[in-house]
């Protein structure tokens, strides 16, 4: 083979590895962007409840009993919202996880994205427009048990992720919903009542809180229309 034929095999080798390597770098570079901007890959949800099945079983094993008192009784008690990791607190976690094209500042504050409540259907683009709302109301829990747990505890139940008792919602509604029971207040959306049920069962047998008569009337109502 001529000498050239050989140079230029060589020159043209050399050009598709520099090519490659230049495409590598493209797609590492466009890896580390979307990183920087903190750019939510797709939409997510909370964790999924039991199902309806599952749920009426956990229902039937909470021990019945009035609500207790609120002597004593603050938020402060159920310290939130604590670092989540990734600059992230748990109310900037639950967004990012819940919101649609979310794309968030160093400090993890969302500068973009979409929130669906799932309370009662309304969109909103801005995050003041939400509530992180506690499923289980921290009242709620003080007066089902948690008023005789640790602190460390109440903070684990205010932040816990690993269970469906956070939710991205509209915050009037949630303020509607203030610390009351499924035999009080449920979602606007009907629709919505089976899975807030499944949720809400979920969050009282996993810390075995107490639930009184109107209220597993009422969850037990709820899930019948799953």
């Amino acid at each position: 083979m001529p000498h050239e034929h050989r140079t230029g095999r060589r020159l043209y080798a050399r050009r598709r590895w520099s090519a490659l390597l230049a495409a590598l770098a493209a797609v590492v570079s466009a890896l580390l962007v979307g990183l920087t901007l903190g750019a939510s890959p797709a939409a997510a949800e909370p964790p999924a409840p039991p199902s309806a099945e599952e749920a009426t079983t956990m229902l039937g094993d909470l021990t019945e009993a009035d609500e207790g008192s609120m002597d004593g009784y603050s938020r402060e008690k159920f310290p939130h919202w604590i670092d989540q990791g990734d600059s992230c607190n748990t109310r900037e976690a639950v967004l990012k996880r819940d919101g649609e094209g979310v794309e968030t500042g160093s400090d993890c504050y969302p500068t973009k994205g979409s929130w669906t409540s799932p309370y009662d259907g309304e969109k909103w683009t801005e995050p003041s427009d939400l509530d992180i709302d506690h499923v289980v109301p921290l009242a709620e829990a003080w007066r089902s048990g948690a008023s005789d747990w640790t602190q460390d505890k109440r903070q684990e139940l205010a932040n816990n992720l690993k269970i469906a008792q956070l939710l991205a919602v509209t915050d009037n509604v949630n303020q509607e919903k203030s610390d009351q029971d499924p035999a009080e207040w449920m979602p606007p959306s009907s629709g919505y009542h089976c899975e807030y049920a499944r949720m809400w069962v979920w969050v009282k047998h996993t810390y075995d809180m107490t639930a009184d008569a109107p209220e597993k009337a009422a969850l037990k109502k709820a899930l019948a229309t799953c």
